[in-house]
Order: C-alpha cells, then sequence, then structure tokens
C-alpha cells in the first residue's frame, strides 16, 4: 500500500499555517483561565460547600447529603420550585408567542421597520431591576393602573394583583415578558428573512391559510432559532431574582419566591451558606438538564446529516 509523501510546498504551507496559528491560541490562554479557574473552579466549589455543614463562613467538613435533606423539607424552597414552575412556563410561552408574532408583523415589510425594531427590543436593553421598578410602580393599587382607571370615573375599577397573593407571581410574569419577546422577535425574525419567499408563493397558489403556512412551513424551517430562543429564555427563568426583588421581595409572603431569591437570602442575610450552595448546586444541574440536550442536538454526532 502506497504511503503519501507530502512534498515541500506542502510542509512548507503545512508549517506557515502552524505559524500564523502561534499567536491566536496564545491570545486564547487568558481566556481559557479565566473559564478554567473562575467559571469551573467557582462551580466545583459550590457544590463542594454543598457538602459540608458551612454557615457564616466556609468549613471544611463532609456531612453527606444533609443540606440536601434540608433543602427538599424546605417549605419555602418548595413553594419557590412552585412559583418557578408557573413562572417558567408561562413566561416561556408568552415570549415564544409574542415574540414570534411581532417577527411575523414585521416580516411583512411594514413601513418604519426599523423605528418598530428598535421599540420591540429597546426593553431588552433595560436591566430586570430597572424593570421591576417601573412595572412595579405602574401595578401599584395606590398611584399605578388602577388610580389611573378611577381618575378616568371608573370607580369600581380594581387591579390589585400585585398585592394579590393569588395573582402576584403573574404580574411579575408580565413585565418579564414584556423585557424579553423583544429578544425572541430578533431571533426569529432573523430566520424568517432567510425563508425563500418562493416558498409563501407556492403556498398561496396551493390554497393554504397564512396562519397554516407560518405554523406548518415557516416553523420548522426556523426550528433552530426557535430552540435557540427557548434555551436563552430557559436559563433567564432559572436565574430570575433582581426582577422579583424589584417587584415583590418575594411577596406578598411568599407569593413570588423564586429559588435564585432562596440562594441570596440564606447566604447573605441568614448565613447559612451550606444550605445556599445545595440550592445553587440544584439550580446548576437544572441548567445542566436545560442545556445538555440542545448542545447535543446542535453538535452531536448526528448534527452534520441533519444540516
Amino acid at each position: 500500500m502506497a504511503v503519501a509523501i507530502p512534498t515541500k510546498a506542502e510542509a512548507s504551507g503545512r508549517s506557515k499555517s502552524i505559524r500564523r496559528q502561534i499567536p491566536a491560541t496564545v491570545a486564547l490562554i487568558p481566556a481559557a483561565l479565566v473559564v478554567i479557574v473562575v467559571y469551573l473552579g467557582c462551580m466545583l466549589w459550590t457544590v463542594r460547600l454543598s457538602f459540608t455543614s458551612s454557615k457564616l463562613l466556609p468549613k471544611f467538613d463532609f456531612v453527606g447529603f444533609a443540606q440536601y435533606d434540608r433543602l427538599f423539607s424546605n417549605s419555602r424552597f418548595l413553594i419557590s420550585l412552585e412559583n418557578l414552575v408557573v413562572f417558567g412556563t408561562l413566561f416561556l410561552i408568552g415570549c415564544l408567542v409574542l415574540g414570534f408574532l411581532l417577527a411575523v408583523f414585521i416580516d411583512q415589510r411594514v413601513r418604519a421597520e426599523g423605528v418598530f425594531r428598535t421599540i420591540y427590543l429597546y426593553p431588552y436593553a433595560l436591566s430586570f431591576i430597572v424593570t421591576g421598578l417601573v412595572w412595579q410602580w405602574f401595578l401599584n393599587p395606590t398611584f399605578g393602573l388602577q388610580k389611573i382607571g378611577r381618575d378616568f370615573g371608573f370607580e369600581s375599577f380594581t387591579f390589585d394583583w400585585l398585592v394579590n397573593r393569588d395573582m402576584a407571581i403573574y404580574t411579575v410574569v408580565i413585565a418579564a415578558i414584556w423585557q424579553s419577546a423583544g429578544l425572541v422577535m430578533a431571533i426569529l425574525l432573523a430566520g424568517l428573512r432567510g425563508v425563500d419567499n418562493e416558498i409563501y408563493k407556492a403556498a398561496r397558489v396551493d390554497g393554504i391559510p397564512t396562519w397554516r403556512y407560518y405554523l406548518s412551513i415557516v416553523l420548522p424551517i426556523i426550528k433552530p432559532m426557535v430552540i435557540t430562543a427557548t434555551v436563552l429564555l430557559a436559563i433567564n427563568v432559572v436565574k430570575v431574582y433582581d426582577l422579583v426583588v424589584a417587584m415583590t421581595r418575594g411577596g406578598p409572603g411568599r407569593a413570588t419566591e423564586v429559588p435564585a431569591k432562596f440562594v441570596m437570602d440564606h447566604l447573605f442575610e441568614r448565613q447559612n451558606v451550606g444550605l445556599a450552595m445545595a440550592c445553587a448546586t440544584f439550580m446548576l444541574i437544572t441548567v445542566i438538564v436545560v442545556l445538555t440536550p440542545w448542545l447535543y442536538a446542535q453538535y452531536g454526532p448526528n448534527s452534520r446529516d441533519r444540516r
């Protein structure tokens, strides 16, 4: 069996290619060290502390799964999980549906398209703290929407969701959708602009309704964009904290308590580092469970065949 021997020109070309890659490799070393030391190091440190009895300061003992037993027997944590499920479900559905509708609207080549894109995407440029404070003012029964309605003559108008235990979580959902739907719009609009216009013309010739065209034809085509938007939104669900603090501080009572707030409260106010790290580790596992299927679909062994 003959073995191909590279020529001098090929060997010289490979040598030059390797030399060109050296500066880029050296430039990436600091970023790689940051990822390894800061991100991975902190994650491993968090997991390690979750198996200790750390209170105000970290300890290096080992108590097994005692902190996790306490965590899942803690009523406050269980309530925060229920709130997170409600918030996450409504937030994901609301953002994807509203973002898709906004993207379809802008994709019609409307006038002042740039203005509409800016208006829809602008809320995402705001921090969750600003968003929470604005919506807390707007929904406050004393001087917000309820007062505005009564000032216009509707004396019996009532909108007290912000201080209602049963409805407070939905106010957080509304504020979060208002902020993040624009991001979904931008991602899906990029996908819509990549769909061949001839497909739409063929669908019209076949008599397919517009709504069926988008649901049955367009959505499968832009599926990667939908998955990307879903993953980004899901990560925001898991780490939601500042929006809740700005709007309700977890109240009324524990009606809007979320796991991230549980972690911060036990870490800085209740001085229970071990329990806080157990909750943080649980959140980390949740993020990994969310990301793994997407990463496998995008970069797995069958990803090239699908592309």
